[in-house]
């Protein structure tokens, strides 16, 4: 599927829902045959995830996308013979089963090299496959708060809030894909062993908080919530102009911080020990914000992007997805793409990120129905004959 630099390279995606399903996806889009296993009859929970248009589940086509649909139970013995000959011809497995589960459906990391040395393992779970939590169920949300981002996010007289959307669900979909890409290299580049990787959805976004450990671990500083950045850099923030528009202002150096000064003919601050570095700045964080969101408020939001943009100021509007669709530079970067839906005709999704040079991705097909693949992966694949696929069909295996 497609000419990427992943061709060549067989995944078997047992997992469900958000997190390990888009790092299958996006090594789906560079190349890599995925082949989903779902449950037959039931498929992925995801199907039945808003939001959708009349019976179709609208985020199914973009986060399924590239990947083969292969309808296959296995909690019973035919089933699982059947995964051992897809793993025989495979690279890579994808799951997020709660710990424990394949090792109590006797598919555990020994059994499956067994069918294949060489099989990379990938897992994740809410917690990892150690530790005394690791029997717990987990979800994106919940790992949120685990991971200690939800701690910090919402103002300090309200209750903290949670992203509202799957974040850490999707920065452990790129680890997958990361801990995939970096498994293969090692098994082909080196000495060519298959290995078992494990991903707690928590440790994700916990892997970004360098700033929270080393805060505590020296100053004994215990970072609460606040409703934009702040602690890093100064000034920084929300701020709306003059035509009622808010946007992002951001100095995360003291370079910056001058060339926003000059743009503001406040080269005085650059002397001033309250605002010279970024240090004073950030002990004085109110009054450096206050100074700016009053220069912003005499500005048209374009006049003030035109100006800023002029000096070398990092600063974005706040956009909505209505502003995304229109944007210049998300067209000319390709960022929505349009693509042929068998039910809803055409439909837009999210383009293919990064952008390869020599052996770009490409989206070949939307999120496939249910067993959409079947005959083509059990005849094509590890050559069962229609009377076979026929038995499996009625006995609910497949």
């Amino acid at each position: 599927m497609g000419m990427g630099p992943l061709k060549g390279i067989r995944i078997l995606d047992l997992s469900t829902m958000i997190a390990a399903p888009f790092g299958a996806t996006l090594l789906a889009d560079f190349g890599a045959e995925v082949i989903k296993i779902e449950m037959p009859n039931r498929g992925d929970s995801l199907r039945s995830m808003g939001p959708f248009k009349g019976d179709e589940p609208l985020r199914w086509p973009a986060l399924a996308r590239n990947k083969k649909s292969l309808t296959l139970d296995l909690h019973g013995e035919e089933g699982q013979a059947i995964l051992k000959k897809l793993i025989a011809k495979s690279d890579v497995i994808i799951e997020n089963f709660r710990p424990g589960t394949l090792e109590k459906w006797g598919l555990s990391y020994e059994i499956l090299k067994a069918a294949n040395p060489d099989i990379i393992l990938v897992r994740v779970s809410g917690y990892g496959q150690t530790g005394p939590y690791a029997h717990k169920a987990g979800f994106g949300t919940p790992a949120t708060a685990f991971s200690g981002f939800t701690y910090l996010h919402g103002y300090t007289d309200r209750p903290p809030i949670s992203p509202s959307f799957s974040l850490v669900d999707y920065i452990t979909g790129v680890y997958v894909a990361f801990a995939t890409s970096t498994a293969l290299y090692y098994r082909d580049a080196n000495d060519g062993k298959g290995q078992m990787v494990d991903i707690g959805l928590y440790e994700s976004v916990f892997r970004m908080m360098e700033f929270l450990v080393a805060d505590y671990d020296q100053n004994g500083v215990i970072k609460e919530r606040s409703p934009g950045l702040s602690g890093h850099s100064s000034p920084a923030g929300t701020f709306q102009t003059k035509d009622g528009h808010w946007v992002v202002l951001v100095t995360s150096s003291d370079r910056t911080f001058e060339r926003l000064a000059a743009a503001m003919n406040r080269e005085d601050m650059l002397e001033d020990e309250r605002f010279y570095t970024n240090k004073v700045r950030l002990e004085n964080f109110n009054l450096t914000n206050g100074i700016v969101a009053d220069w912003v408020k005499a500005y048209q939001r374009d006049e003030l992007q035109k100006k800023l943009d002029e000096f070398g100021v990092p600063i974005s509007p706040i956009i909505s997805i209505e502003d995304i669709f229109n944007n210049e530079q998300y067209k000319a970067r390709e960022n929505i793409v349009e693509i042929d839906h068998p039910r809803l005709g055409k439909i837009k999704m999210p383009g293919v990120v990064p952008k390869f040079s020599e052996t770009p991705g490409a989206i070949m097909n939307v999120g496939p129905d249910l067993g959409e693949h079947n005959e083509h992966i059990l005849k094509e694949l590890i050559g069962l004959t229609d009377e076979e696929i026929k038995s499996l069909k009625n006995k609910e295996v497949i």
